[in-house]
């Protein structure tokens, strides 16, 4: 995984997912604020979100950014798709991710196709389950099964099935002859 510096350093795209406008009443009236939800990713392997408050949008969007630089999940990648279906939960909010051949193209709503498509999965079939549309809820499911997501080595490795090759290999190269012996 990159480090924060190296992050920055790659060319980051932003996409302003959600604009909540939030309102407080007070003696004079009401006064207003904006709650923006921002994703940002490097378009191949890197995503991340973030929420900014202000009293402008400009600078919500400028504080969300800055908070989705510093989340950033690695996106695990099978071609163009995702190595195997898997489930999200935050909150109340379920999101469910399939892989799919090539072709297909991201079939997805608002946030989880923002988080794919700047993740650099281009074949995924998602969907939103559970008892919430809230936009912020799916952004961290949907991250939250990124982040459980597994390819085929990583799952070897953990069940103990792959060890290391190299001193396997040598012991091979030892035992057969070579051709022309």
């Amino acid at each position: 995984m990159p480090r924060r510096n190296e992050t920055e350093a790659v060319e980051l795209q932003e996409r302003v997912v959600a604009i909540n406008r939030v309102s407080k009443v007070v003696k004079g009236g009401k006064r207003f604020r904006f709650a923006v939800l921002v994703v940002v990713g490097d378009g191949t392997s890197q995503v991340g979100t973030g929420i900014g408050k202000a009293k402008e949008i400009a600078e919500a969007v400028r504080k969300g950014i800055e908070k989705a630089k510093k989340n950033m999940v690695s996106v695990r990648h099978a071609g163009n798709t995702i190595p195997h279906p898997v489930v999200g939960e935050f909150g109340a909010a379920r999101v469910l991710l399939k892989p799919c051949p090539e072709g297909t193209g991201v079939i997805a709503g608002g946030v989880v196709r923002a988080i794919m498509e700047l993740g650099g999965v281009k074949d995924v079939v998602t969907k939103v389950t559970g008892r919430t549309s809230n936009a912020i809820n799916i952004a961290h499911a949907t991250l939250e099964a990124i982040r459980i997501t597994r390819t085929e080595d990583e799952i070897m490795k953990l069940r103990g099935l792959v060890q290391d090759n190299s001193a396997e290999q040598a012991a091979v190269e030892e035992a057969v002859p070579a051709v022309g012996e």
